[in-house]
């Protein structure tokens, strides 16, 4: 194997979920934050939640507010 080539690999990364360890991986950084994971998404817990990440919900609103398909209809 060439030297330098790769990058450094972390065998326990640490898996952080709203500052709770929840699990360790191998990976090329320390540590990882992460918003949603497997023990918290709707699909694999059952439960039905609202996941809003950074603000999806109201850049959409935003942008289709008032007369967004008024602009692109020619009378």
């Amino acid at each position: 194997m060439k030297k330098d080539t790769h990058p450094k690999y972390y065998p326990e990364c640490k898996i952080t979920f709203r500052g709770e360890v929840v699990m360790t991986v191998g990976a090329t950084v320390p540590e990882m934050n992460v918003e949603i994971w497997s023990g918290s998404h709707p699909f694999f817990t059952g439960q039905k939640t609202f996941v809003d990440t950074l603000g999806r919900v109201e850049r959409f609103q935003k942008k289709f507010a008032g007369n967004y398909f008024e602009k692109g209809k020619k009378k």
